[in-house]
């Protein structure tokens, strides 16, 4: 996709991931997206709180619940992370209104907002965004919920919220077992309390609130350090 291009990344350079239920790897489920689309005279557009102002105004909606843009750097830093080259994420948006989709692992990610939002726009209309390059491969798709369904059976889950019980050491919660996947659930909101029937365990990984690039930072590196991904 053109919009995808200015990633100069070889796509040959990335491991294919298993999504066999016993193979190794962080499964990253992105919480609260405030992903959805508004109609501008015939044109439909990703919301957010920078080109929309006077539609929020007029419809009473707070600029900080339009927010895009944090599921867009959220997924930047996920899949610009060794783990990710290395075959070993995955990755499940579910936005606040309550559309599931995943994210394919050779996906790449816009690096502009511009780039990103037709994206969106696309897959929440359509239900799935194709690769130019291959028709056959979705490179996002709509999936049916429960989110728990498309889950390894068995397999730890944690949350990963300011509210949490303090996490001083995040390689603490990484499995060590060679083939053991392991899900975190954590929000892509700029306010508010992580809510998820996923996990009953919530951690926190600062006695500060984080960003969720940040977080995903601190994931991805942990990950990667107990793995031995360098």
């Amino acid at each position: 996709m053109a919009d995808i291009e200015e990633v100069n990344l070889d796509r040959g350079r990335f491991k294919v991931l298993h999504l066999d239920n016993t193979k190794r790897r962080l499964i990253v489920v992105l919480e609260g997206a405030q992903l959805e689309t508004v109609k501008v005279n015939d044109t439909f557009e990703l919301l957010n709180c920078d080109d929309h102002v006077e539609f929020l105004r007029q419809n009473q909606r707070d600029p900080a619940t339009c927010r895009p843009d944090i599921t867009l750097q959220t997924l930047l830093m996920l899949y610009d992370s060794p783990l990710h080259r290395a075959g070993l994420l995955q990755v499940f948006v579910h936005t606040e209104k309550d559309v599931l989709f995943a994210v394919d692992q050779q996906t790449l990610i816009p690096r502009t907002f511009k780039g990103f939002a037709p994206l969106m726009v696309k897959l929440l209309n359509e239900g799935q965004v194709l690769s130019k390059e291959d028709p056959t491969q979705k490179l996002f798709s709509v999936i049916k919920n429960p989110i728990s369904d498309h889950l390894p059976v068995g397999c730890k889950r944690y949350a990963l919220s300011a509210a949490g019980k303090p996490l001083p050491n995040l390689r603490d919660i990484v499995p060590k077992e060679e083939d053991e996947p392991v899900v975190i659930v954590m929000g892509t909101y700029a306010f508010g309390n992580l809510k998820t029937d996923l996990t009953e365990e919530f951690f926190s990984l600062s006695s500060y609130p984080l960003a969720a690039n940040d977080v995903c930072s601190r994931l991805t590196t942990a990950f990667g350090d107990v793995w031995g991904v360098v």
